[in-house]
């Protein structure tokens, strides 16, 4: 097995904030994308394994600092599907909170009554989702009054290495490309959704993380170590050649290395919140109810 290098010094971050404003269009019921039953044996082998745990540690610590900042005591929580025990420091602080494990089914139904629950969070987990709108619904609808959501998933640009290294070297070695890296949402897409779900004060911003690894090899036995390797419904079945294997590790050794030599692998961490609408919440202005005219302030600034 080859041997993995992280190089920790280099783990860069770059944050973008997006305040939601435009509404969704409302799409028809996607066709289901991954095999939820297989993420569940997958991420349970990881644990057995000893799961690689960077990313979600990094999530966890900051989903307490966030949920620190925000001033109000949380009395009904649940924990949505958060691989392993990813959030036990933050279950040790709460003591109310619920972990709601994904089932071997991989079933999206939540078990939730309607007005139960004052916080929903969860953690690298609602990218596999195959119905996102629909889960987003389901935990407004959880949701009490004033209720907050708070969740990380994978999602904008990551693996976009790996995802073009891969397609380079199917194409030049087999003449097609399969599905190796499955799509992931973007800012606006998720912010979109929240909005469509019916939540107030929707905010969504992007934790960008770049690893860098000894070559491609490392980085997809972590991928396993992770649980998250290939679980889309439409994967290739047979095993990879190995012809097609190498020449994927020289594509992201030509495209994605340092000066070093080590490669370079995103992971754009997407946080999303927003709360039940409750009648104390910041309301937006009707439409006409302005009283001073934003001709005159910029007439009155230019004469000052």
């Amino acid at each position: 097995m080859p041997h993995r290098v992280r190089d920790t010094r280099a783990i860069a971050r770059t944050t973008w904030i997006g305040v939601t404003s435009g509404m969704a269009q409302t799409p028809q019921t996607p066709p289901a994308l991954f095999d939820r039953a297989l993420l569940h044996a997958r991420q349970r082998r990881a644990q057995a394994q000893g799961a690689v745990g960077f990313l979600l540690n990094r999530v966890a610590e900051d989903m307490s600092d966030r949920l620190a900042a925000v001033m109000r005591d949380f009395h009904a929580a649940a924990d949505l599907w958060t691989p392993g025990e990813g959030l036990a420091d933050l279950r040790t602080r709460l003591p109310s909170i619920a972990h709601i494990a994904l089932d071997a089914g991989g079933v999206e139904k939540l078990p939730f009554a309607p007005e139960s629950l004052d916080l929903v969070v969860s953690a690298l987990a609602l990218q596999f989702v195959n119905d996102l709108p629909g889960v987003l619904a389901q935990i407004r609808r959880a949701l009490k009054p004033d209720g907050l959501l708070l969740a990380a998933m994978i999602g904008g640009d990551s693996l976009t290495e790996l995802r073009q290294a891969f397609a380079a070297a199917e194409a030049e070695c087999e003449g097609g490309v399969s599905p190796r890296v499955a799509p992931f949402a973007d800012l606006r897409d998720i912010g979109a959704l929240l909005q469509r779900a019916g939540f107030a004060l929707p905010v969504t911003d992007v934790d960008r993380v770049v690893v860098r690894y000894g070559n491609a090899f490392a980085l997809m036995q972590d991928l396993r170590r992770m649980g998250a390797a290939n679980v889309l419904i439409e994967r290739r079945r047979t095993p990879s050649r190995r012809a097609t294997l190498l020449r994927m590790a020289e594509i992201y050794a030509e495209r994605f290395a340092d000066a070093d030599g080590r490669i370079r692998a995103t992971f754009d961490i997407i946080w999303l919140s927003g709360w039940a609408p409750h009648a104390s919440q910041q309301q937006p202005l009707k439409p006409g109810s302005a009283k001073a005219s934003l001709a005159d302030a910029v007439k009155k600034a230019g004469r000052e």
